[in-house]
Parts: structure tokens; sequence; C-alpha cells
């Protein structure tokens, strides 16, 4: 127990934790606007796992990440648009629609792998590079707070600056409103003016592009390849996140950095020689006990309200 203790209350330790959530904390925000809007965004693992794929072959072809980025952004932008189309233009169950994308997003990406590289397992052959790593000025030389933000990627910066950003257009904008109305009363909504479908198709847009951004960050920022199926579940965890963080902005950035904060402590009991089949269970089992909790959470009975005033019918 020593140990792991010792792993977990270290500065390298947060480190990781940091950067393991950024493609959770971007998924779960992308999942929770469209899920505000109306729109449970099933597809963000298609929207995460095409815009990785999409990033590293452009930024490997053209020889820059920037065009790789964009690309793969706006790859998972358009998957999520897609869903859109299926759901709200053709009336397909969302749930149906979103886990068929997936499929699709899954063998599409094998596919065009192997179609162009001649390789099944991934693009580690072709040199895709990764996007730049930021040093903040003056909070980099703290002591020990160096160690944990220091040497960070872009993308990690970016997720924690779409955390505000989200809950800022959520609660504080006119279209922030107008989404939430579309989300919890459509047709009151309707009836006032706004436009119902635009609002969910970007809604989408955008959910699509922060979940892009989790891609882009899994094949160019933690690695510098994509690899088949690598986001390995994560846009499901991530829209585990969405609901319980109770469809609130911080309360979602809080659930995915729990959930970063698992898969940084697997990849760390690795290094400790604990079995293997147990290290790759725990963000999935980390998952279901807070789904569980969650749920039983929602189950509980609210508390009586003391002094209510008495029906006609009582004594």
């Amino acid at each position: 127990m020593g140990p792991v203790l010792d792993v977990v209350f270290s500065a390298g330790f947060l480190a990781a934790v940091l950067r393991v959530c950024t493609p959770y904390v971007l998924a779960a925000l992308g999942g929770l606007i469209a899920e505000r809007a109306g729109v449970p965004n099933i597809a963000l693992e298609g929207s995460m796992l095409s815009a990785a794929c999409t990033g590293a072959l452009v930024a490997g072809y053209s020889g820059s990440v920037w065009a790789g980025a964009a690309c793969g952004i706006a790859a998972g932008c358009l998957l999520a648009l897609l869903l859109g189309v299926l759901h709200l233009h053709l009336g397909a169950d969302a749930i149906i629609a979103g886990i068929g994308i997936n499929l699709l997003a899954s063998g599409a990406t094998a596919y065009a792998v192997y179609a162009l590289l001649g390789d099944k397992g991934g693009t580690s052959r072709l040199r895709s590079g990764t996007l730049p790593t930021v040093d903040l000025p003056l909070l980099g030389d703290v002591p020990g707070l160096g160690t944990v933000i220091g040497g960070q990627n872009l993308m990690t910066w970016f997720a924690v600056a779409a955390a505000p950003a989200v809950a800022w257009l959520l609660l504080r904008t006119r279209f922030g409103f107008h989404l939430r109305a579309v989300g919890e009363v459509p047709d009151a909504a309707r009836s006032v003016g706004i436009r119902v479908g635009r609002v969910r198709f970007i809604a989408l847009a955008l959910s699509g592009a922060l979940a892009g951004a989790a891609g882009v960050f899994l094949s160019m920022g933690a690695v510098s390849f994509f690899v088949t199926d690598m986001t390995a579940g994560r846009g499901y965890i991530a829209l585990a996140a969405v609901y319980l963080g109770m469809l609130r902005p911080w309360g979602v950035f809080l659930a995915a950095l729990g959930f970063g904060a698992a898969e940084a402590l697997a990849v760390q009991l690795g290094n400790l020689s604990v079995p293997s089949q147990l290290v790759s269970a725990l963000p999935y089992a980390f998952t279901l006990l807070a789904l569980a909790v969650f749920a039983r959470r929602r189950r509980r009975p609210a508390p009586a309200v003391t002094g209510a005033i008495p029906s006609p019918s009582e004594p």
C-alpha cells in the first residue's frame, strides 16, 4: 500500500492526471452541450476516433500538425452533424444512430489506414508530429507546481480553458439560454420564435468539434501516431461523466477529472507489478462504480417538508 500512496501523492502523478484527463474533459464538455440541447450525442466515440485518424493522416501527408489538427476537429464535427441529420431530419433514434456512427468510424478509420499505408495496426510508419507543449512563464518556476504544469500539451490547456468557456456559453449568453430552452421545453422555445432545429445542429457541431479536439490530442498530443480503435471506449466514459456531473459544466469537468485520475492510476499501478488484467479494468470499473453511486443518489426520496399546510381532507 505504501508504494501506491507514494505514487498518488507525487507531483508526477498529478501531472499525469492533468494529461490523461484531457480527452475526457473535452469530449464530456462536448457531450454536455449536445445533451443540454436535447440530443444525446452517443457518437462521441466515433467523433474522437475519426478525428484522431484524420489528424494523424493529414499531418503526416501535409507535414503540418496545424492542418492535421484542423482537419481532425472538422472530421469530428462532421460526424456529429451526421448524427443530427439522421436523428433530427430522418427521425432515427439518437441512441441507435449514435452507436451506428461509432461502428462506422471504427471500420472506416481501420480501412483508411490500411488503404493508404497498407498497415492494419495504425500510422506508426507515417511521421505525423505532435502539437507543441506550453510552459507557463511564472507558475512553471514554482517548486512542485512546475512539475505538475510544466511541459503540458497545448490541448491540455485548451481543455482547462474549455470548462469555464462552456460554463459561460451555457449560463451567461443568449445562445446558451436558447440552447437550454430547446433542450428542456422545445415546444415553448419554438412558440417564441427560437429555431429549434438550428440550435440543435449548432450544439451538435460544437459537441463534435470538442470531441474532435479530444481525438486529435490522442494521436497528436499524447503520441505522434494513430492506432486502430485507440479511443478504447473513452467516448462512452466521457458520456458517463456528463450524467455523473449532473449536466452542469463544472460538475462534468470534475467527473471527467476523476475518470482521468482512474486511468492515470491504472498506468502507475502497471509500473508496480500489479496484474495487467486488474490495471486494464480499473478505469471501466471506476466508471461503473461512479454510475451506480449516481443512480442511487437519483433514486433517493426527497426529504419531507416540515411545516407543510395540511390538505382540507386531513384532520
